[in-house]
């Protein structure tokens, strides 16, 4: 983790202390003592259960690309790939080309083809939540009286991410599309890579080319479909009833249809690349939505510490534990913003020097 990951994580903390601060950290405290400890491990075991729905999610669509692995091996890397995601003020997108490179090291595939069903298991994870957010920010109106500003922040980051969802299915089956968005990478490359162009070039067609067929592959197996989209509604309805449960343990008496609205919202503000897991960020809005539906500000604060230990730390954590498992020089290798194709010649660098 280097030093800006480190000074954003520390800002972001400091976010929620203040939150909390505000709140009243003695009665937050207080709220703490009244959590019924039996609901709250129930919602840890739902947690554990999501990470099994990632993972199974994600071997379905390794199994469509003909790259079999065990669940037990493939949970790691996805435990990692989280841990990573939480780590990154990237948009939550920093653990996914580690994921990818856990796996091209464990098959000795094309980095393409293991990036194409990261890529691919993310579109299924993001397809969802575009649906879930489309109705949350329709049904919230009814519930929340937004200032305009939000709302239009809101629709517009969800239109954000319907078009990075639109162009990647797109460029995978319009060839032509695909050698504009080609065309487009190699004229950055062009203006700000110079050493060694034309190779990396070379190396950006074959990625593209590989990419565009592993999606093409995955995208048009019905079958595949029928299994994945299910699951990746049920990944967020299990997402949503960690934290129903949550506040369940509080006493809580909460719909379990706003808990899901104000979650989604959440995760949606989460989503800007500005602090690590959107620490901070994400816990102030669960703590001011949750609050406005009338449940007591202590309770609600005392209820999001808890659902982002599960949530966030948990895993952060466990995906920590289990990295050097992979070997320290992963953590030299892959930059946290590294993309694919730095990954796989970071890679290739180290080989040639050994």
């Amino acid at each position: 983790m280097d030093r800006k990951t480190i000074l954003l994580f520390g800002f972001s903390i400091l976010i929620l202390v203040i939150m909390l601060w505000f709140v009243g950290i003695d009665k937050v405290i207080m709220a703490l003592k009244t959590a019924n400890l039996y609901i709250i491990l129930l919602a840890v075991g739902v947690q554990v259960v999501t990470y099994f729905l990632y993972t199974l999610r994600w071997q379905i669509l390794n199994n469509l690309a003909d790259m079999y692995v065990s669940i037990r091996k493939l949970l790691p890397m996805v435990m990692v790939g989280l841990a990573v995601n939480n780590i990154t003020p990237s948009g939550r997108g920093g653990g996914e080309p580690v994921r990818a490179y856990l796996l091209y090291k464990e098959k000795n595939c094309l980095m393409e083809e293991a990036f194409a069903t990261v890529v691919a298991d993310r579109a299924l994870d993001t397809f969802p939540f575009v649906v879930l957010a489309a109705i949350t920010i329709s049904a919230m109106t009814l519930y929340f009286n937004f200032d305009t500003w939000m709302l239009v922040v809101m629709v517009l980051a969800v239109i954000a991410i319907i078009a990075v969802l639109i162009g990647i299915i797109y460029m995978c089956i319009n060839p032509n599309f695909g050698k504009r968005v080609d065309g487009w990478i190699i004229g950055l490359v062009r203006r700000f890579y110079k050493k060694n162009s034309e190779e990396f070039e070379e190396k950006i067609h074959g990625i593209i080319s590989g990419f565009q067929d592993t999606m093409k592959l995955l995208i048009s197996n019905k079958r595949g479909l029928l299994y994945t989209i299910p699951l990746s509604f049920l990944i967020w309805i299990f997402e949503i009833l960690r934290v129903y449960l949550v506040f369940l343990a509080f006493g809580a008496n909460v719909n379990i249809v706003i808990i899901g609205e104000v979650f989604i919202v959440a995760s949606l503000v989460g989503m800007i690349p500005l602090l690590p897991g959107g620490v901070g960020a994400i816990d102030g809005v669960m703590i001011l939505f949750y609050s406005a539906t009338g449940i007591p500000s202590s309770v609600s604060a005392a209820a999001t510490v808890i659902e982002r230990l599960i949530s966030f730390w948990m895993t952060t954590i466990i995906g920590l534990i289990i990295l050097p498992y992979y070997g320290s020089a992963i953590l030299n290798k892959i930059s946290f913003s590294s993309s694919s194709g730095e990954i796989e010649e970071s890679d290739g660098d180290e080989s040639s020097e050994e």
